[in-house]
């Protein structure tokens, strides 16, 4: 299983499903990270935390534990 953490800076992958539970999960769905949508992977911080994403046409940041959260497919 892939998740939107191991995709590297560059590189897009199409949403398989969301993990987690009560408000993580929804916090990362209202956020518009639905299943079938795809993530542009934009930049990493120098640390490795955040990872900065495109969605849905905005820019969006993910801590590295909740990108794990979600499985991905390569595009």
């Amino acid at each position: 299983m892939r998740t939107l953490r191991d995709i590297k800076v560059g590189e897009s992958a199409t949403v398989v499903k969301v993990y987690g539970e009560g408000a993580i999960r929804r916090r990362i769905m209202d956020m518009g990270i639905t299943k079938g949508v795809t993530i542009y992977v934009r930049k990493v911080a120098p640390l490795g935390d955040p990872i900065e994403v495109k969605v849905r046409g905005y820019e969006l940041s993910l801590r590295k534990e909740d990108a794990a959260q979600i499985e991905v497919k390569e595009v």
